[in-house]
């Protein structure tokens, strides 16, 4: 694969990744406006937080480490991928039946262990009974996954990518029809997630369907390739999944203050823009092409593409993170602070930002880092260091909650993703040339890390000339998109001339 070839895919998965972060926005901005921080919106985070941890185990986690890898070699060798996809499909189905039924049978012992601060409590009955109607859209994910991982390994991004705008737009239709009707916007909300599962999981199958990729239920049969594929997922999931589980511990901490849920929620929300359209779809694209040219012995090929997957990473990742520590304040304001959401959750949410910018850079690093590892269908080694990396968290997050507060889950959140980046970087030496950057990624990393820092004084002093646009609600939009356009240009052209990146190369992709 070439490096434009790369690029291109990143950029396809980014765009998509983008229009769905962008529908994500305006969602919370209505869930923050019409519900606010509080009681309901609370729940709201509590209870479609239980699927999602679920589907970073059982769909992003496990399949995207070990039936992807899997899947690639098979498709390149020409060794019946269709027929181990079909069984994959259907243990998959099997194991989240079981999941799901005694997921719905315990949902109060669940709640109280994800958000133990809301035991006694109104928030426990009503996360309960959200948590109840929203948990059968893991079952439909998780198989969207599936079907997604099939598309990606062949080199088909689009629809894979573009499924999660699909559960934007019915949640804002929901919302905003429920709001101009009269009725609950809440429970619109909430019911609307599982039908947005079913929407996803139609999207992707008939676009496998399209690719020529027929993939049925089966019968479920224990073989020696679902064997491995269990033994190689069941590591992943944990590795896979320690940012959401780190999340989970976060939530602990902060479901014994009011309102401090929906604040970590609403800063989660903007870190995970740049990280979904630039560190999740690094990620996406690198892993089947890592797995196919390891399979072909292409080591130099595939150091080439971990070389630029990381180089593109930091490029677009590095400025991001020094904008959320620069400006979080108009960042959060302007987005954010309407209805039900006032001044004070503004500066809470805002402080969050500031601490998740720092750990932006390791969030996005670990995707490029993990495909390392997994293309070997290697997940012990991701797994213990994610072990590490919770303890971390979780005794970050614990001991300093008693000196600072709520925001001790932000600050464990950042430490845990940047030990975990150490870690993978030290076990990553074991596999030797391919696994060390190449001399044009050592070259341009200082003058990436140079253009970002120059950037933070930019937006620093621009934000300074522009607070008064900031205070007057006419005018607060225009003055965020002049702020981001300067920086944007600031920063392209400054890269441009240190020598960081060179544009033409986007440009080129961007007309393919």
């Amino acid at each position: 694969m070439k490096p434009i070839r790369l690029l291109s895919g990143v950029l396809t998965v980014g765009v998509w990744t983008l229009a769905s972060r962008i529908l994500g926005f305006v969602r919370d901005v209505i869930i923050a406006n019409l519900i606010g921080p509080g009681m309901l919106m609370d729940a709201y985070v509590a209870a479609f937080r239980l699927p999602n941890m679920f589907r970073r185990f059982f769909a992003e986690g496990a399949f995207n480490a070990a039936f992807v890898p899997m899947f690639s070699r098979r498709l390149e060798a020409d060794e019946d991928p269709i027929g181990f996809a079909r069984l994959a499909l259907s243990g998959l189905s099997f194991v989240l039946l079981i999941l799901t039924a005694l997921a719905m049978i315990f949902m109060p012992a669940l709640v109280y262990a994800t958000a133990e601060g809301y035991y006694g409590d109104p928030r426990f009955d009503i996360t309960v009974d959200y948590a109840r109607i929203t948990f059968p859209y893991i079952f439909f994910i998780s198989l969207a996954a599936l079907f997604s991982g099939v598309l990606n390994a062949a080199g088909r991004f689009a629809a894979a990518a573009a499924a999660p705008v699909i559960l934007n737009v019915l949640l804002v239709g929901a919302m905003m029809i429920a709001h101009y009707t009269g009725g609950p916007v809440a429970d619109a909300l909430i019911w609307t997630i599982p039908f947005a599962g079913v929407a996803q999981l139609v999207l992707v199958w008939i676009a496998a369907d399209r690719a020529g990729m027929r993939i049925r239920p089966t019968r479920p049969r224990w073989t020696p390739e679902m064997s491995k594929l269990v033994r190689v997922a069941v590591p992943a999931a944990l590795a896979g999944g320690v940012v959401q589980i780190n999340l989970v511990v976060g939530q602990l901490v902060a479901s014994n203050t009011e309102s401090a849920v929906s604040w970590l929620y609403a800063a989660d929300r903007l870190y995970q823009l740049p990280l979904g359209v630039v560190g999740i779809a690094v990620g996406i694209v690198l892993l089947p092409d890592l797995s196919r040219r390891l399979k072909a012995e292409d080591h130099e090929g595939a150091r080439h593409a971990y070389s630029r997957a990381a180089e593109i990473s930091l490029a677009l990742t590095v400025p991001c993170a020094v904008a959320l520590m620069v400006i979080p304040l108009p960042l959060v304001s302007v987005l954010f602070e309407r209805g039900k959401f006032d001044a004070d959750d503004t500066a809470a949410t805002a402080l969050a930002v500031m601490i998740y910018g720092l750990g932006l850079p390791a969030f996005v690093l670990q995707k490029v880092l993990q495909p390392l590892f997994f293309a070997r269908s290697d997940t012990k080694k991701p797994f213990h260091y994610a072990v590490v990396a919770m303890v971390v968290n979780a005794a970050l997050a614990v001991g300093l909650a008693q000196v600072v507060g709520w925001w001790a889950a932000a600050i464990a959140a950042t430490a845990a993703g940047w030990v975990m980046v150490w870690l993978l970087v030290r076990g990553a030496r074991g596999y030797g040339e391919v696994a060390r950057f190449d001399d044009r990624f050592r070259r341009r990393v200082w003058r990436i890390l140079l253009a970002s820092f120059l950037l933070g004084v930019i937006l620093w002093g621009l934000q300074v000339l522009m607070t008064p646009f900031f205070g007057l609600s006419g005018w607060r939009w225009l003055a965020l998109l002049v702020l981001i356009a300067l920086g944007s240009v600031s920063y392209f052209g400054l890269g441009q001339l240190l020598g960081a990146f060179r544009l033409s190369d986007f440009r080129k992709t961007v007309r393919r």
